[in-house]
C-alpha cells in the first residue's frame, strides 16, 4: 500500500486575536484531517503563548489532533501540550525529553542533514523535520533541502519524516511522492486566497491523489 502522508498544520508566526483565529482553525480542521497542530509564535511572550494555547487546545483535542508547541519544552510541559518541536538552536532532544516526559511527542528540526536526523532518531525523536524545500517567507530558512532526502530517509529509517518550508497546494505533490510522512504547512494554509478551510481541503485532495498514483 502507498505510504500515508498527512497534513501537519502550523500556526502563523503572529496571532493578534486568538479568539478569531480559533474560529478559523476550527473551520480549517473541519475541511480535512490533520495529524497535528504546532503553535509556532516567534517572539511571543510566555503569557501570549499561554493565551493562544488556552484558546486552541479545546478545539484540536475535540478533533483528536495533538497540540505541539514550538521551541519551548518547559512551556509545553507546564501548559499541558501534547508535545514539543525543537530546532537545532533550541533545547537539545535530551533536555526536551526530560522536560516533557516519555508520553509526549518530541520532534526535531534537522534542516537538510542526514547526520542530524540519524542522531535525533537514535536518541528517540518521534519525528525528524527536513527543509526548507521551497522558498518561504514565514521564517528564515538556513538550508534548502532536496526531496531526495525524503526518499532516502523513508527507505532506510522507521522514524517518520516531516517536510517543511514553502509548501503549497501547487507543489506538495512532489514531497508526498518522495516519501514525506507529514507536510508541515503555515503560509500555504493561512495565506491561501480562498481561505484556510479551502486550503486544507485542497491539500487533502492533492495528498490523496498522489498516494493513489504511487506503486
Amino acid at each position: 500500500m502507498p505510504r500515508e502522508c498527512r497534513l501537519y498544520v502550523l500556526t502563523p508566526p503572529v496571532i493578534p486575536d486568538p479568539a478569531s483565529f480559533a474560529i478559523a482553525l476550527s473551520d480549517a480542521l473541519e475541511a480535512g484531517p490533520a495529524a497535528a497542530l504546532q503553535v509556532r509564535l516567534k517572539g511571543a511572550s510566555d503569557a501570549e503563548i499561554a493565551q493562544v494555547v488556552q484558546f486552541l487546545a479545546p478545539i484540536v483535542r475535540a478533533k483528536g489532533v495533538p497540540l505541539i508547541l514550538n521551541d519551548r519544552p518547559d512551556l509545553a510541559a507546564s501548559l499541558g501540550c501534547d508535545g514539543v518541536h525543537v530546532g537545532q538552536s533550541d533545547a537539545t532532544y535530551d533536555e526536551a525529553r526530560r522536560l516533557v516526559g516519555d508520553l509526549r511527542i518530541v520532534g526535531v528540526t534537522c534542516h537538510a542533514s542526514r547526520r542530524l536526523a540519524m542522531d535525533a532518531a537514535a536518541a528517540g525523536a518521534d519525528y525528524v523535520a527536513f527543509g526548507a524545500f521551497f522558498p518561504t517567507t514565514t521564517k528564515p530558512a538556513p538550508t534548502r533541502a532536496d526531496p531526495e532526502i525524503l526518499t532516502e530517509w523513508r527507505n532506510a529509517m522507521a522514524t517518520p519524516s516531516v517536510a517543511i518550508g514553502g509548501i503549497e497546494t501547487s507543489n506538495c505533490g512532489q514531497l508526498v511522492a518522495a516519501g514525506a510522512d507529514f507536510l508541515a504547512v503555515s503560509g500555504g494554509i493561512w495565506n491561501f486566497p480562498r481561505g484556510p478551510a479551502a486550503a486544507v481541503e485542497l491539500f487533502t485532495q492533492e495528498i490523496g491523489k498522489v498516494r493513489q498514483e504511487l506503486p
